[in-house]
């Protein structure tokens, strides 16, 4: 017999009695991750220290330090390097941006994306918010083409972490909010991109193009087809821009 505050009971009574009751199960780690930060937020750091695994092992495979992941192929293959862009490797332009050279790239770039892109991905709802961060990225991969060293390789998520920002400085203009701390924040970092080995270009680049299309999505806020028509022509204007540039080198 089993105690109880009644007196006694049957084993067996007990036992039927729980396998009617219905047991809490906590959700996966990735599943509450989401649900506090935001499941595109989530998912884009996932994707991006997936990419830095596979490029730290790709590195290791050839003899090399998986730490120095830049000295992988992989990383060679995917990071933007805008003379090879030119010559036809157009994904480049997207790939860069899910790369980071060395373990303290990715996770100052990680902490960031937590930070900057759970709020915006509350401000703005899902889809928004992940098609601001592409935009983004595509702004800085432009700005690159467009002014950038031929030769030299480019790869990391600060493009479109600027482009959250810039996001940000739209959604508090728009609801009349102080800017001063933001303003205060973007310029530490614009100063930090002077620094050598630090891309300028591409953090300006998606700053603006952050900028812009948070704008689209404020400005049309009850209209979703003139979001989606609005956003459309921002990723186009900016993926024929960076076409072109490279169309008109391979011809000069």
């Amino acid at each position: 017999m089993t105690p109880a505050s009644v007196g006694f009971q049957c084993p067996d009574d007990v036992r039927a009695g729980n396998a009617g009751v219905r047991q809490v199960r906590q959700a996966p780690l990735l599943q509450r991750a989401g649900r506090r930060f935001g499941a595109v937020t989530v998912s884009l750091i996932a994707l991006n220290v997936a990419m830095f695994v596979a490029t730290a092992v790709s590195a290791g495979l050839v003899g090399a330090n998986p730490l120095d992941n830049q000295l992988s192929p992989l990383f060679a293959r995917l990071a933007q390097i805008p003379v090879l862009v030119e010559l036809g490797e157009d994904w480049r332009l997207v790939t860069a941006a899910f790369l980071h050279i060395g373990l303290v790239h990715l996770v100052l770039n990680m902490l960031a994306l937590l930070v900057f892109g759970s709020e915006l991905e509350r401000q703005l709802g899902r889809w928004r918010y992940l098609a601001v961060y592409l935009v983004s990225l595509l702004g800085g991969a432009v700005a690159l083409q467009l002014f950038g060293e031929p030769g030299r390789p480019v790869a990391g998520a600060s493009a479109a972490i600027y482009g959250l920002l810039g996001g940000l400085a739209v959604v508090m203009l728009a609801r009349r909010e102080d800017l001063r701390g933001l303003l205060t924040l973007l310029a530490i970092n614009v100063l930090i991109s002077f620094l050598p080995g630090v891309s300028l270009l591409g953090h300006l680049g998606g700053l603006v193009a952050g900028f812009a299309a948070t704008g689209v999505v404020v400005l049309a806020r009850r209209r979703t087809e003139l979001q989606v028509l609005g956003l459309m022509l921002l990723t186009a204007l900016l993926v024929v821009v960076a076409l072109t540039v490279s169309t008109l080198v391979v011809l000069g």
